[in-house]
């Protein structure tokens, strides 16, 4: 950070008379191994086609990006579209994460739309296998971050990890899907083998600072949730983000957007469209940051562990 970051209106507010704010949620004092307090991520890449307008987006409205997700699952992707996004990202020193697997709320046994089900977890010893084979698939086709939605998927892929069958460099994300809500909940999911870990966007900065108080593993936090995540939409929020819950991941979601998992042709336009708007949204948060003085601490664009 640059100094002490100001907070958005509370000049007017003294002058009016107002009290002073309560004492503020900890500072946090973990940091990305290279030293940053923040990285950007651009969810929902569901493709080269949407990875190309993205990159020439990010490029048009200078918002640089460090990390690039994508939801359908690498069982919807081919080899080359994969081969392709890898190639795409590495040329931009962009991390690549790919989604895993089958989910319960897409197989035969789906009655999520009447009672509870398992939604986006891996239903049986099939589900947890097909898991294991698309992340043996992706990394074989050189992908080093891989999306999780489920506990025994995690600890699984965690223990082919230890045991040298995927590269020890193999990050493994946790999913908005699941995310954790609580310290002790969040230390459930590092010590299953999280590098990186998604908590819903509706946690308050002090809930942020209680998991970050117990916890350095990187948060992953929506700054703009789409509609089936909450909507929620916490840009001026942004700045208190990496304060408290640094090391952190931006996430420049969208609301009022189309749904496009599992995304196709049929859907193309509706996700290149939403794919370049998301740059967009990460531009309006940058200015945010810069506005308030709070834009500095962001890792460089490199090639991450």
């Amino acid at each position: 950070m640059n100094g002490t970051p100001r907070r958005p209106g509370e000049h007017a507010l003294r002058e009016l008379g107002f009290p002073e704010r309560p004492a503020p949620a900890p500072t946090s004092s973990a940091a990305f191994p290279d030293g940053g307090l923040w990285r950007t991520e651009l969810p929902s890449c569901e493709g080269p086609a949407v990875l190309e307008a993205v990159l020439a987006e990010s490029e048009r409205l200078e918002v640089p990006l460090h990390r690039i997700s994508q939801g359908s699952g690498v069982w919807m992707l081919t080899d080359a579209e994969i081969s392709e996004m890898v190639k795409g990202c590495a040329e931009h020193g962009i991390e690549l994460c790919l989604f895993l697997g089958p989910r319960g709320s897409w197989e035969p046994g789906a009655g999520g739309r009447d009672y509870p089900s398992s939604g986006p977890r891996a239903r049986g010893r099939d589900q947890l296998a097909q898991c294991v084979e698309d992340a043996e698939r992706a990394v074989e086709l050189g992908v080093r971050c891989l999306l999780v939605a489920d506990e025994g998927v995690l600890w699984t892929l965690d223990s082919l990890r230890e045991a040298g069958r995927l590269p020890a460099e193999t990050a493994f994300k946790v999913s908005a899907l699941v995310g954790p809500v609580n310290p002790a909940s969040y230390g459930v999911w590092e010590r299953l083998g999280a590098d990186s870990i998604n908590v819903p966007s509706d946690l308050t900065i002090a809930q942020l600072a209680e998991i970050r108080a117990v916890s350095e593993t990187p948060m992953d936090f929506y700054v703009e949730a789409p509609d089936d995540l909450g909507g929620f939409v916490r840009m001026y929020d942004a700045a208190e983000l990496i304060r408290c819950g640094a090391p952190i991941y931006l996430k420049f979601g969208l609301r009022n957007a189309p749904g496009i998992y599992p995304v196709g042709r049929h859907l193309a336009s509706a996700a290149v469209d939403s794919g370049r708007e998301r740059v967009r949204r990460g531009r309006l948060v940058l200015d945010t940051l810069a506005r308030l003085g709070a834009d500095g601490g962001m890792s460089p664009i490199t090639t991450h562990p």
